[in-house]
């Protein structure tokens, strides 16, 4: 069976920052900013919500189906897709339009300041859930507002499990908007900024907002990650990376690792242990589609860092 990953393909272009902006803004100076950052290294990456975590899913023979609008431009990034053994049925072509665009600035601690074009994302209505095959698992990812609605609908009306994951979408909803996609979701992924955002919005705290759905997942970056199930806090610790090279794309990949769980019915512990494991391979290369660890050595890592075996 598959799994629909409803979100974003995009293009990221990603600037290194050689020091901390912490160095270069002015606390008392916000309502007047006007900053520019040096930035000698810079790269294209293949990117999006949806292309890193289907990217992620297949390195664990996961079976993704992306759902995601593109441009014309999208031609490079196709290639790239059909390289990789990943399907593009469900990728809806707007004319007109460019793929969305992220252009990511990143300093020494790891901070990131991020423009984001949507582009053909704003589209994303287009597509409907209702065309995927065989689809057992579903994970809805930032995209375009509407899409992100109409697919919420169409996962819960055609009986379909999902996961909500706001990401850097959540911004785009108030409060009430927000508590009708945990209403309609089986799962919500959040990160720790996202969290203490979702619960301003929506005026309920992680423990009530954990009642309203299977599991509630929130990502601590380096303190490792919590999965709030059954009135209990499983804490999954991290998983230490071979280096610190770029956080772009971590979370997609944490995700993929627990949509790969979930789909073989393993515990919320396994499922987050391998979530690390995937966000710790992927911390370590540029880009959020350049790691190429093969399934044993993801099986070898999850090993050492946890002292027992998993199938994959």
């Amino acid at each position: 069976m598959n799994t629909l990953i409803c979100g974003s393909l995009a293009y990221d272009t990603i600037m290194a920052f050689p020091d901390h902006f912490k160095n270069h803004i002015l606390p008392d100076k916000l309502h007047i900013l006007n900053v520019a950052f040096l930035v000698p290294d810079m790269r294209r990456e293949f990117g999006g919500t949806a292309g890193n975590i289907a990217y992620n899913l297949n390195l664990l023979d996961g079976k993704p189906l992306i759902m995601a609008t593109v441009g014309d431009d999208f031609g490079s990034y196709a290639d790239w897709l059909s390289r990789n053994g990943l399907l593009s049925n469900h990728i809806f072509h707007v004319p007109g339009s460019f793929t969305a665009q992220a252009f990511i600035t990143t300093d020494r601690d790891n901070n990131q300041i991020t423009a984001f074009h949507p582009g053909a994302m704003n589209f994303a209505h287009k597509n409907s859930v209702l065309s995927g095959k065989d689809v057992s698992l579903g994970i809805i990812a930032p995209d375009g507002r509407d899409g992100m609605f109409q697919h919420a609908k169409e996962f819960q009306e055609a009986g379909i499990p999902f996961m909500f994951d706001p990401g850097q979408g959540l911004p785009m909803f108030n409060g009430e908007e927000l508590l009708q996609f945990v209403d309609q979701a089986d799962y919500l992924a959040l990160n720790d900024y996202e969290a203490q955002l979702m619960q301003e919005k929506t005026g309920l705290n992680l423990e009530q907002l954990a009642t309203k759905v299977k599991a509630l997942i929130v990502t601590l970056g380096s303190q490792g990650s919590h999965i709030y199930v059954d009135g209990k806090r499983i804490e999954v610790p991290v998983v230490k990376a071979e280096a610190i090279v770029d956080p772009t794309g971590c979370g997609d990949a944490y995700r993929a690792g627990l949509l790969y769980g979930m789909s073989k019915g393993w515990d919320w512990l396994q499922c987050g242990r391998l979530a690390g494991v995937m966000g710790s391979i992927k911390i370590a290369s540029r880009g959020g589609q350049n790691h190429k660890p093969s399934r044993e050595q993801i099986k070898a890592l999850y090993q050492s860092a946890f002292g027992e075996t998993i199938s994959l």
